[in-house]
């Protein structure tokens, strides 16, 4: 894919076409997330849209916490919210609260109540629902909608005191009851909500409702194109309503984009929830969650989230994105810049018996062939080293080209070992392998000529790091959790197989040091990284194989 194509998209062309039209002010995008939940990749999207359209025209990028609905909302998620920002590299110019607002939308309710174009409404919610028409036949007009501006007025100044129970009252836009457009049938623009606010506590207990505050904070912070996901493309008749009818003199435009979808993964901030409170992960940053704080604790990079995003499109056609790409674009990332490892998951004893005990010999390992920059390392060499379980078979199926009985494979940038005894454990399991070493091929191939097909991994027992290996996979088995059947819960497709624990992993001496979040290639193994919780616990980011690649151009 070319800079040019990942760079091209229709909202692009949009403010073009604003520019040239004789827009004058500065291009001013916002991201304005709820806080009562974690931000997941599908945010990232909503995100890189907002912030690098900001950026590619010289203008500004907000965020702006939309806090209206004060029930489910938390400073926790206000502080997880800036972090994933601040982590993506999506710095904004400026952080807002709609609750900030929360004076002028009132100002501008009592606004349109003075121009006849919203009235208090006694309806109960049913009701609402009962008059509000379907999508064939229109609505019918509440039997409070012809109060007058004075009585409207009070009950409004009521409901902002307190004086009515949570849901009798709502105060309602004025518009059409007949409007095809469901949005646009005498929308409700103020609840009453008797709870405490995370920031503005007691002081309210009426709220509007998102609708009506969104394109005022938008006109009062001077935004001038509100990107946003396009269950809200039926929302904009109403957006575009409640800037006219205010009288801002700056209008933003409202624009939609696909929401992203990706494979073997749920976005609901719901299902989401469940998943943490009834513990069938290890929290919102648990590496197998779509959070962003889950994505980061597995070793996702910021580069590779914004690529994926990138690749995946941007348009307004609703899609399923392949979570593979997202493994590609890590792997590609990594495959660069992550230094190579040697560590062993489940590991085999093996003793050289013809390498002196208490002898250490260092071998120079290049650390990435894909950055002669990054130099080499030292290994040590012993009589005592770990291989991989599966690098031994005493029973080989054909072609088998690692270690057996009787048979040489090259210890990579050592020697060249074989195999000559198996010692069994009372399981049956080989416990031990008794190997020799052709002492003329240390780092090189043997001087006879023979030829070595297999070169396996290996550590040194007595420089060995123990650590606790994690094997993450996709955590549920089915690829479109949208189309889970009516008689089945998304629970009932978790991936038993998508948290896998080598408890017994043995690793090379440089990792000793290794930092939180610090990536390597295991070689033959994958991409992983060091957990922030625990210095030794190591989680896997992505396998080496990729297939996926092969079909992007």
């Amino acid at each position: 894919m070319t800079e040019e194509n990942k760079s091209s998209n229709f909202i692009y062309d949009v403010i073009d076409e604003d520019i040239a039209a004789g827009l004058t002010r500065r291009i001013h995008t916002r991201f304005p997330p709820e806080p009562n939940g974690y931000l997941h990749i599908g945010s990232a999207k909503a995100i890189w849209i907002n912030y690098s359209t900001a950026k590619k025209y010289g203008g500004l990028f907000n965020l702006r916490y939309d806090d209206t609905n004060p029930v489910k909302e938390d400073d926790e998620f206000v502080r997880s919210i800036e972090e994933d920002l601040r982590w993506l590299g999506a710095v904004p110019d400026g952080i807002y609260y709609g609750s900030d607002y929360f004076d002028k939308c009132y100002e501008f309710a009592c606004k349109l109540i003075s121009d006849g174009k919203a009235y208090v409404c006694d309806l109960t919610p049913e009701q609402m629902r009962e008059y509000r028409g379907t999508l064939t036949e229109p609505g019918k007009n509440s039997p409070y909608r012809d109060r007058s501006v004075k009585e409207n007025m009070e009950l409004f100044e009521r409901m902002k005191n307190g004086e009515f129970a949570d849901g009798t009252h709502t105060l309602r836009a004025k518009i059409d009851m007949s409007s095809p457009n469901m949005n646009m049938r005498d929308p409700a623009i103020y609840r009453i909500l008797h709870t405490h606010h995370h920031r503005q506590g007691d002081k309210w207990c009426i709220y509007p409702l998102y609708d009506f505050a969104h394109p005022i904070q938008d006109a009062l912070e001077g935004i001038t194109h509100s990107l946003c996901s396009i269950e809200f493309e039926n929302h904009r008749p109403l957006y575009e309503w409640v800037v006219d009818n205010i009288g801002f003199e700056n209008k933003p435009k409202q624009r939609e984009f696909a929401r992203l979808n990706v494979t073997y993964t749920v976005m609901s901030k719901r299902y989401l929830r469940a998943l943490v409170e009834e513990k069938l992960v290890d929290g919102w940053d648990d590496p197998r969650m779509p959070t962003l704080c889950g994505l980061r604790r597995r070793g996702f990079t910021p580069e590779s989230i914004f690529d994926f995003v990138q690749r995946s499109g941007i348009s307004k056609a609703l899609s399923l994105c392949d979570i593979n790409l997202l493994d590609h674009c890590i792997r590609d990332e990594l495959n660069h810049t992550a230094n190579r490892r040697m560590a062993v998951l489940d590991p085999l004893e093996v003793e050289i018996e013809n390498f002196e005990e208490g002898k250490t010999e260092y071998f120079d390992v290049v650390n990435n062939p894909e950055n002669p920059d990054e130099g080499t390392r030292k290994v040590a060499f012993t009589k005592h080293l770990y291989i991989e379980r599966a690098d031994f078979s005493d029973n080989p199926p054909p072609k088998f080209q690692r270690l057996k009985p009787d048979s040489e494979v090259r210890l990579m940038s050592a020697y060249v070992a074989k195999c000559k005894e198996v010692i069994y454990g009372k399981d049956g399991r080989p416990e031990k392998l008794i190997c020799t070493v052709d002492p003329e091929t240390a780092g090189c191939n043997p001087p006879d000529g023979r030829k070595i097909k297999g070169t396996i991994h290996w550590v040194s027992k007595e420089h060995a790091v123990d650590a606790e290996v994690r094997l993450y996979d996709k955590l549920f088995t089915i690829e479109d959790t949208s189309a889970i059947p009516e008689d089945k819960s998304f629970k009932d497709y978790l991936n038993p197989e998508s948290l896998v624990v080598m408890p017994n992993a043995k690793l090379e001496e440089s990792l000793k040091d290794a930092a939180a979040s610090e990536r390597f290639q295991f070689v033959r193994n994958g991409y992983f990284c060091v957990d922030v919780h625990n210095p030794h616990v190591i989680n896997r980011i992505v396998t080496l194989k990729d297939s996926f690649s092969k079909n992007i151009k």
